[in-house]
């Protein structure tokens, strides 16, 4: 599946992602309830977990304003509040089930695995495309106008967080969050050298340059 975490706890937020990615399943993070409304009225995830007490927006907020926007993703919601009144509210704002903190990693899980399954239209695409250049994220293997393209697991996992992202411009450091969590020091080059890695694959030799790069800011594919 792929999920999206809204959680202003980082430290929590990125325990999160590691034990969701080590179950098979690919995560994005925002850490307040502005950036996770962003990226979740893209439509592209299969469930959202949010957290309530968020800042900017709160989870409530989020979960209206999606539904207000007809996105349908099932959301799971995390609350530090045990309260009828609140776990109420939070699913009549929309919310498709609630977790109450401090929580088992397991049982996270077993919800989301139940929320996924209620979604069987929105299953996990086998493929993505962008041109002509196309990843099959069943057999790992990328291909840009009928070449494969060799990529090392790290370079694909780029390729497939830029594609799943296409036309949205990537920051170096949300990169370097999704693909190396706390393995890496904020002034890491390592974004900027697997980004050449990757372009040098993908884009070399076509005159339709895919991978572009926004001054100052990140990386952007097919924009």
């Amino acid at each position: 599946m792929y999920v999206l975490v809204v959680e202003d706890e980082r430290r929590l937020a990125r325990v999160i992602r590691r034990v969701l990615e080590e179950e098979g399943h690919t995560t994005d993070l925002a850490y307040d309830g502005e950036e996770g409304l962003a990226m979740a009225l893209e439509g592209s995830h299969d469930v959202i977990v949010l957290d309530i007490l968020l800042p900017e927006l709160d989870g409530i907020e989020v979960c209206q304003a999606l539904r207000k926007n007809r996105v349908d993703t099932p959301v799971l919601l995390l609350t530090a509040l045990d309260d009828v009144p609140d776990r109420v509210r939070g699913l009549d704002a929309g919310a498709d089930d609630y977790l109450t903190k401090p929580f088992a990693f397991q049982e996270l899980l077993a919800r989301l695995r139940a929320l996924g399954r209620r979604r069987v239209q929105a299953r996990e695409p086998e493929r993505l495309q962008t041109a002509d250049l196309v990843l099959d994220l069943n057999r790992r293997r990328a291909e840009r106008a009928g070449r494969v393209i060799e990529l090392s697991p790290k370079e694909f996992a780029l390729l497939e967080y830029l594609m799943r992202n296409e036309g949205r411009v990537l920051t170096r450091t949300q990169i370097l969050d999704h693909l190396w969590g706390y393995d890496h020091t904020p002034d890491s080059n390592l974004v900027d050298v697997y980004v050449s890695y990757v372009r040098r694959k993908v884009d070399k030799g076509h005159p339709n340059k895919l991978i572009g790069t926004i001054r100052g800011v990140g990386y952007v594919l097919g924009r």
